[in-house]
């Protein structure tokens, strides 16, 4: 690790980081390092993250199938959670498939155009994602204090609303990030010290001043989970305060189990990933990569477990499905 232009310098096998200004050479193409300093364990952590993808397409498949197939699975919470399968497979697949042709295949470049729809992806997942808990702590809240009006409120059409709202919101975030990030000039290093196009280490890259659009990250992305998390909490802080000295209690809380599970495995390691970035000087920068891949891995391939093994309906739909035929028999 050398330092040269007040950038990290990383040797390669294809490029050297350093290079010579070149305007004309503007993100053409990055090299992404993978995971640096652990490229001597490259097969195994390939292997894990692998077996991790695989986990996560056969888990939210099932959830997704299972939903679809099965007519007693409409209620608003399993819309919810098909619309989290769905984000939590978009999300492993923008970053995974590339990232195993880093560690295993050495195939280490990515087009620019490719590079920028792998961040707005990556990035605008998490959004949507936190957007969709945000959905789940107002079902639990609306089913456990207004249960009456549980089915009015939430219509198919206020569902449909809501999975646009967290869409869109997403949207209107990522497209200044990605319009600020695709215009800088990248005439210096095209090599990315990660395993995927992550914004702050593509930003870095640039020649010019690349802190407006990290303050405009770190702006975005704070209001969002943080809006979030306030709403959240809120909702549950109603709904301890409706059930709590009830004989509902018990039953209550159970079924906000899993969400609440969910929901700190995908806000404590975003957290933590994030400060680790922003103080970058305490964390050795392989911990930094391998918290962010954690942090979009992880919860895509245990979200799918927590909700088969907690919720009821999910799991006896997943019984009958699988073992129907010796169920007939």
């Amino acid at each position: 690790l050398g330092y040269s232009c007040g950038l990290p310098c990383f040797k390669h096998k294809a490029t050297s980081t350093c290079m010579a200004p070149d305007p004309s050479n503007s993100s053409s193409s990055f090299i992404l390092v993978g995971i640096p300093h652990l490229e001597a364990f490259s097969s195994c952590l390939g292997t894990l993250f692998c077996s991790a993808y695989i986990i996560a397409l056969l888990g939210n498949g099932a959830v997704l199938l299972v939903i679809g197939v099965d007519r007693s699975l409409r209620q608003p919470s399993h819309c919810f959670l098909a619309m989290l399968a769905v984000v939590d497979m978009v999300m492993v697949t923008s970053i995974v498939p590339k990232m195993l042709s880093v560690l295993w295949l050495n195939t280490t470049e990515i087009g620019g155009t490719a590079c920028f729809v792998q961040m707005f992806l990556v990035h605008s997942t998490t959004s949507e994602e936190s957007g969709v808990l945000l959905a789940m702590a107002a079902d639990r809240y609306v089913a456990i204090c207004h249960p009456l009006r549980y089915r009015a409120i939430l219509s198919h059409q206020t569902i449909a609303r809501i999975g646009l709202a967290i869409v869109l919101r997403a949207q209107l975030f990522m497209v200044p990030l990605s319009w600020m990030v695709i215009n800088l000039p990248y005439c210096h290093s095209h090599v990315i010290p990660h395993s995927y196009c992550e914004h702050m280490a593509v930003a870095k890259l640039a020649c010019a001043d690349p802190r407006p659009s990290e303050l405009y990250s770190v702006a975005g992305s704070s209001l969002i989970v943080g809006t979030d998390v306030a709403f959240i909490a809120a909702s549950y802080g109603m709904i301890l305060n409706t059930v709590l000295g009830k004989r509902s209690c018990r039953k209550a809380l159970s079924t906000c189990g899993c969400h609440i599970c969910v929901m700190l495995l995908y806000y404590i390691p975003g957290i933590v990933s994030i400060c680790a970035q922003l103080f970058d000087s305490t964390v050795s920068v392989p911990a930094q990569v391998l918290l962010a891949d954690l942090y979009l891995t992880l919860p895509t391939m245990l979200n799918p477990i927590i909700y088969s093994m907690r919720t009821k309906q999910i799991r006896g739909a997943l019984l009958k499905m699988l073992f129907s035929r010796k169920l007939q028999a």
